[in-house]
């Protein structure tokens, strides 16, 4: 090898050294999936919605969050919840990387399909129009007579621009900066704006606790809900998702539904505003009794208080016409178990239910999760505990699980039907009773969480019957608890 020549191929080899040393040293770039299973965190950006995740008594809660929560499990990993004022906040902060999926009841509309990629839906609404009862009902958005006010950059703004061109002189305000979709539904309720648009969901549970929410008419189709997630190239934690609700499956995607949704989509105007004007003026007089008998048998004052409502108004004196008596309905034959005197004195009814309502729950399996085990009791106080054990039983012949609530719930309504009852043990139920009367139970219940949270918000009572349209709740939603209706501590 020449003089001239070894330089040069000294040089290379420090070159090639050098390179073979740097790909010694770099680490490969982890894609989005091995970078929240090495950190351990799922960064998800979210709002304190019914439908998303609300603080619960146990903690953060809520639809999407229990779906969340399933995800983290099946990766291995936490979950970390920002929480934003509005879902284009959260979308915001998903585009600007600083989640790694937004879960914040994300409405899939084709401008959002341009920046974002969306798992598989697991909800379905539509946006409505709503107005406050008592002003005239727009037909269309070109009968709106007063002020119309959506969120910024949403889904409801993102329809309202595109149906511009059919309206042309359509015009709307964006709301205040904080100011989500369940806001402006609260001052429509008040009588503050003239109209809002927002999903059926949350229309649906709003109309609970303000009842005086209308529903002109749909802005929109039907629409598909999920997450959303960076449309960057990436797949890895897109097909996780993919595969997450691929193994959750629809059985049991339908029964979180229904945990959080089912009871919204039962609810009437006027029996809402009734029972709130009443929550005002009689609850109150019952209210340490529930309170002591709930506190006794480790239950929630305000379940019992709704199995109260639900039972007799909270009228002492309320008889039935098979002779069952008091706020709590008892008869004489349980009254006399349960070593109650008088049915007609409200302390000892109350006290009376309370224990009958532990004495059930305290004969389900243990393996009965909550809110199921709870729901099944109330069934149970409704019809006998016979007639539950029947449905669990029917439900499990039907190849469905007999500690959901969700499949005891359809084998109860069968028991009514000769075809069923005859098979059972203990014959014929009025099985779609007692699910009404679960329902029933279960708005009264939510609706008193609500109140007791915040009792600063006015509380409709005046003109009640102006309420009661008979316009159908169009879709269902969950509570948000961090609001409430007035006056109620």
């Amino acid at each position: 090898m020449s003089a001239a020549i070894r330089p040069l191929v000294i040089l290379g080899l420090w070159l090639l050294l050098a390179s073979l040393l740097g790909l010694s040293t770099c680490s490969p770039k982890l894609d989005a999936l091995a970078r929240v299973r090495h950190a351990g965190v799922l960064r998800v950006a979210t709002t304190n919605t019914p439908t998303t995740c609300y603080d619960g008594a146990r903690g953060k809660t809520g639809f999407e969050c229990d779906l969340l929560a399933g995800l983290a499990r099946q990766l291995g990993v936490r979950v970390e919840l920002t929480f934003y004022d509005s879902t284009p906040a959260a979308l915001e902060a998903l585009f600007e990387h600083r989640a790694d999926l937004a879960a914040a009841g994300v409405d899939i509309t084709p401008e959002r399909g341009k920046q974002f990629r969306f798992g598989p839906p697991f909800q379905h609404a539509v946006l409505e129009l709503v107005y406050r009862a008592g002003s005239q009902a727009p037909r269309d958005l070109s009968e709106l007579a007063g002020h119309l006010v959506v969120v910024a950059h949403s889904s409801a703004e993102e329809q309202l621009l595109a149906l511009k061109r059919h309206y042309p002189r359509l015009q709307w305000t964006t709301a205040a900066p904080g100011d989500d979709s369940e806001d402006l539904l609260a001052q429509v309720a008040e009588g503050r704006i003239d109209y809002t648009v927002a999903n059926s969901d949350l229309v649906a549970l709003n109309q609970r606790f303000y009842p005086q929410l209308r529903v002109a008419f749909d802005v929109s189709d039907l629409q598909n809900i999920a997450w959303a997630l960076p449309r960057d190239g990436d797949d890895s934690l897109y097909l996780a998702v993919q595969n997450y609700f691929q193994t959750l499956g629809d059985v049991e995607l339908a029964k979180l539904r229904d945990r959080y949704f089912a009871a919204a989509a039962q609810a009437d105007y006027l029996g809402v505003s009734r029972f709130i004007a009443d929550a005002q003026q009689k609850l109150p007089r019952v209210r340490p009794y529930f309170e002591r008998a709930a506190q006794r048998y480790g239950l929630d004052w305000k379940l019992l208080a709704a199995i109260g409502y639900q039972e007799s108004r909270w009228d002492a004196q309320a008889v039935s016409p098979t002779g069952v008596r008091g706020i709590m309905m008892l008869t004489v034959s349980t009254a006399t178990h349960l070593a109650v005197g008088d049915r007609s004195d409200p302390q000892q009814s109350i006290e009376g239910g309370a224990r009958y309502l532990s004495e059930i729950l305290q004969q389900l399996p243990p393996r009965i999760e909550q809110p199921d085990r709870i729901w099944m009791a109330l069934a149970a106080y409704n019809q006998g505990i016979g007639h539950l054990l029947d449905a669990r039983a029917l439900a499990a012949r039907r190849g469905g699980d007999p500690d959901s609530w969700i499949d005891v719930r359809d084998a109860l309504a069968l028991l009514s039907h000769e075809r069923y009852y005859q098979q059972a043990r203990y014959g014929y139920a009025q099985g779609r009773v007692a699910v009404a009367y679960v329902t029933n139970i279960r708005n009264y219940y939510d609706i008193l969480k609500w109140m007791t949270q915040h009792p600063e918000a006015p509380v409709p009572t005046d003109n009640l019957e102006a309420l009661a349209d008979p316009l159908p709740l169009k879709s269902t939603g969950a509570p948000r608890f961090a609001r409430g209706t007035g006056g109620f501590r």
